[in-house]
């Protein structure tokens, strides 16, 4: 199996970051509009991330902080945010990193991103050798959401009256050779 050299899933990932920082950019510049709000949660042991020590006690992995009603100073640059907040009467200002964050969620539309960050992945998934003996599993394929689920090839199979070669042969087709899935980013968003 080839190597992912060009890292698209990285690439991704910084789009989609993107448009966090566009949607911050627009918020910092013309204020919130309608009923839209925030929820940013980030890892606040972050490089980059400043926020007071009282904070970082008591959210010493990761923090959800909300831009709604009372925030100000929001201000944006094309690496992080900086944002005053209250928390508990006390006044704060935290500076995060567009690559500390983890989730935003503007709940008054329904849309959410989740972040993958780099030591996650790393940790979940160590290097393997690889080996041109053993096939490597594909991940299960996923419906867009909205669209039902396909039955599996070999029901299909056995209610058409038992086709294995064909079964077999269109299982071949999806061995990840020559074949993609364009998978609709709603499929990823979370049901409420």
């Amino acid at each position: 199996m080839s190597k992912d050299v060009l890292r698209y899933d990285l690439m991704v990932q910084e789009a989609l970051k993107g448009v966090v920082r566009k949607i911050l950019s627009e918020a910092a510049r013309d204020g919130l509009p309608g009923e839209h709000h925030f929820y940013v949660t980030f890892r606040t042991g972050a490089p980059g991330v400043r926020l007071s020590q009282r904070l970082r006690e008591k959210h010493p992995e990761e923090m959800t902080i909300v831009l709604q009603h009372q925030f100000w100073d929001l201000s944006v640059s094309e690496h992080a945010f900086e944002v005053g907040l209250s928390f508990s009467g006390v006044p704060e200002r935290l500076l995060v990193p567009f690559d500390a964050v983890t989730t935003f969620f503007d709940p008054s539309v329904q849309f959410g991103l989740k972040f993958e960050t780099q030591d996650a992945s790393e940790e979940a998934a160590p290097p393997e050798p690889e080996t041109a003996d053993a096939p490597t599993p594909l991940p299960a394929k996923l419906a867009p959401a909205g669209v039902p689920a396909v039955k599996s090839k070999a029901a299909g199979a056995e209610e058409v009256g038992g086709d294995d070669e064909e079964a077999q042969a269109s299982d071949s087709e999806g061995d990840g050779r020559g074949s993609a899935e364009v998978v609709s980013l709603d499929s990823f968003r979370k049901k409420t």
